[in-house]
């Protein structure tokens, strides 16, 4: 191929294809679901956070597609077992000709089976663990590393008849049954906060009853009843439940894959039927591609 600088030949194609242009990404895996078994158990953590918006684009060429992959949020299963609750789904952004990009999913609450504690589940965010003796771990958050870091860890919770640990968020740890909170972004053209980890459970009698607050970002409530789910497309981690498998956890959030580029640039070339939106942005000339399922970009 020979670039005039404004337009490039693909020889034997008969085509003008457009020169490469600049895009930026927002990836959010899908929340971990909290806890909902037995009782005393966790929040769950928030998925991953990655973006370069406020950096460096990434360079995009035209004829190169790109698979946005959307996480979804942990699932429960059915409340009075001894099974786990689910971790979400991974998030990712892909392709032949750029750094591939994967948000890890949220990591599920713990939980309590007696007095046996269970550990929150690691992840992007990690899970907050379940009470009991002696008292359980939040799982870690930015798991596998990254740098900058897609998210903070569940809190570790105390003995028995304590709450269950908050979920880890994308720019806060769990803090005794608090969800962590996520991050701001504004990719859209708007402010939105992303990843919000779940809240841990509430013990059902006074003075533990009640609810603890998911993190800003989508994160669910916990609660002393049914818990609050994350909230879809911000990847919130899943509230955690109370007590003896009679209430529900919440499930995590899905999670989101977002790009964004010159309008005069997109190339209208998509499948997975995203939201696509122009005239965005701080100069109102940005066109955003909204993933909340899987799908492709063609530029």
């Amino acid at each position: 191929m020979t670039q005039f600088g404004y337009r490039t030949l693909g020889f034997g194609s008969g085509e003008i294809v457009g020169d490469p242009y600049s895009a930026y990404y927002l990836v959010v895996a899908g929340g971990g679901a909290g806890s909902n078994n037995y009782f005393h158990g966790g929040g769950g953590g928030a998925g991953g956070y990655r973006t370069n918006f406020g950096g460096s684009a990434y360079t995009l060429q035209p004829g190169q597609t790109y698979t946005c992959t959307v996480g979804t949020g942990g699932t429960i299963t059915a409340p009075g077992g001894t099974g786990n609750n689910s971790n979400g789904v991974d998030s990712s952004l892909t392709g032949s000709d750029i750094t591939d990009i994967t948000s890890t999913a949220g990591g599920r609450g713990g939980n309590n089976y007696g007095t046996q504690s269970i550990d929150g589940g690691d992840g992007g965010c990690g899970g907050g663990s379940g009470a009991g003796a002696p008292g359980g771990t939040g799982g870690a958050g930015n798991t596998p590393s990254t740098s900058p870091s897609q998210g903070s860890s569940g809190a570790n919770a105390g003995p028995a008849d304590d709450p269950g640990g908050g979920g880890g968020g994308t720019s806060a740890s769990g803090s005794g049954s608090t969800g962590g909170a996520g991050t701001a972004n504004s990719i859209t053209g708007a402010s939105v906060t992303y990843g919000g980890g779940g809240g841990g459970s509430r013990y059902g009698d006074a003075p533990f009853s009640g609810s603890s607050t998911g993190g800003a970002g989508g994160g669910g409530n916990g609660s002393s009843a049914d818990a609050q789910a994350g909230t879809d497309g911000l990847g919130g981690g899943g509230g955690g439940s109370e007590r003896y498998g009679s209430n529900a956890g919440g499930v995590g959030g899905d999670g989101i894959v977002i790009l964004s580029m010159a309008d005069v640039s997109y190339s209208g070339k998509t499948t997975g039927s995203p939201t696509v939106t122009t005239g965005q942005g701080a100069g109102s000339d940005q066109t955003v591609v909204k993933f909340t399922g899987t799908g492709t970009y063609s530029a």
